[in-house]
């Protein structure tokens, strides 16, 4: 059984209490705050049994109320990913969107669901983050209700299991946004860790970060990660992923050859956002420090019709999950 405890870390600056929950099962700690879902921490062992922080972020609550660009840690939505010209169409109306990126609207708006207070209870060996978005925020058309919730495996994996419903149709497209550095939190470059992408393609992207509507090859390419090689900077693109849809198929593993540590990602997601946090302005992590790994749909999904469906409509039920395995090599 997962060991699960909780505390008051803090509050927002509208005074709403910020809840932090600690999670302990198999060597593997983590700790959750109820501010926007946030993975503040993850503590695993290495090859030597040295336990070490793996995820950037910071100590306390007011680092995540300052912060306006990493995202570290958060449940990213309405939307996840950029949706170009912050607009999209749908059954035939439009819906005009914060450009909060440049001139597109980035994981969900000026205020996302990285930005609110969840409410949160114990769920079996995990913990379920639950908030209702209300019909027009940040654009988005449609009362959505929307949970979380994070589970502790009994290998120590950390599993997070999305659900979505709504009143009118919406795009929906969730996910964590945490940022790996196997080799700990703060100890330098992440982007010397040996990655392997199970993916054949990528989602081209113009000079704002939106895709051009093609599939493209990654073979022969900076790109092609299908056999494990050092990372490096210079990521910020989505991979189409093949075969890891359902959870049985491995989407990525991320092995830091110093530590001996591996992260396995499995997910039920069409696609991966790799991005090696090449803009971080060294307050508190320099460019490089963290890798992110975002399961998701792809960006833009809304205006490209030829890209998986993201539209959610009264009746159905969104259901989206992503595990994180632990193990040392």
């Amino acid at each position: 059984m997962t060991a699960i405890t909780t505390e008051h870390v803090g509050a927002t600056d509208e005074g709403t209490p910020v809840l932090r929950w600690t999670l302990e099962r198999a060597g593997t700690l983590v700790r959750l705050l109820t501010y926007g879902g946030v993975v503040q921490s993850v503590e695993v062992p290495d090859r030597h049994g040295t336990v070490a922080d793996v995820v950037l972020g910071f100590p306390d609550v007011a680092g995540y109320l300052g912060s306006r660009g990493p995202y570290f840690g958060a449940l990213v939505g309405r939307y996840a990913n950029r949706i170009a010209g912050g607009a999209f169409t749908l059954d035939g109306r439009t819906y005009r969107l914060a450009r909060n990126d440049g001139p597109n609207s980035l994981h969900g708006g000026e205020r996302g669901f990285d930005r609110w207070v969840w409410d949160a209870e114990r769920d079996g060996d995990g913990v379920r983050l639950s908030r209702v978005s209300p019909d027009g925020e940040e654009g988005f058309p449609g009362r959505l209700a929307v949970s979380a919730t994070y589970t502790l495996e009994a290998d120590g994996a950390l599993r997070i299991d999305y659900r979505a419903e709504t009143d009118a149709p919406t795009p929906v497209n969730l996910t964590n946004h945490t940022y790996w550095n196997l080799g700990g939190a703060g100890s330098g470059l992440a982007t010397g860790h040996v990655l392997r992408i199970a993916a054949g393609r990528i989602t081209p992207v113009d000079a704002t970060g939106v895709p051009t509507g093609e599939l493209a090859p990654v073979g022969g390419t900076r790109f092609d990660f299908r056999e494990p090689r050092v990372v490096g900077p210079g990521y910020d693109h989505n991979y189409v992923l093949d075969g890891a849809q359902g959870g049985t198929g491995v989407a990525a593993e991320l092995h830091d050859p110093v530590s001996g540590r591996v992260l396995t990602v499995t997910t039920t997601e069409p696609g991966m956002q790799l991005y090696t946090g090449d803009h971080f302005d060294g307050k508190p992590y320099g460019p490089g420090d963290g890798i992110a790994l975002e399961t998701q749909h792809f960006p833009d999904s809304p205006n490209r019709p030829s890209f998986p469906d993201t539209v959610l409509r009264p009746g159905q039920v969104f259901n989206s999950t992503t595990r994180y395995g632990f193990s040392v090599r």
